[in-house]
């Protein structure tokens, strides 16, 4: 079992992997968005999603 901290992923109760960070919509499963400071954004497809503003 691997005891460094998982930074994408987590192990629920139930044993099963939780997905930490939002996947795209267009790629799927395994194509993680990456943060920005006013928006989320996929390196593979190019789609954006532009956070809401406080």
């Amino acid at each position: 079992m691997v005891k460094g901290k998982l930074p994408y992923y987590e192990v629920g109760k139930d044993g099963k992997l939780i997905r930490k960070k939002k996947t795209c919509p267009k790629c799927g499963p395994g194509v993680f968005l990456a943060e920005h400071k006013n928006r989320l954004s996929c390196g593979k497809c190019g789609y954006a999603e532009i956070k809401a503003q406080k």
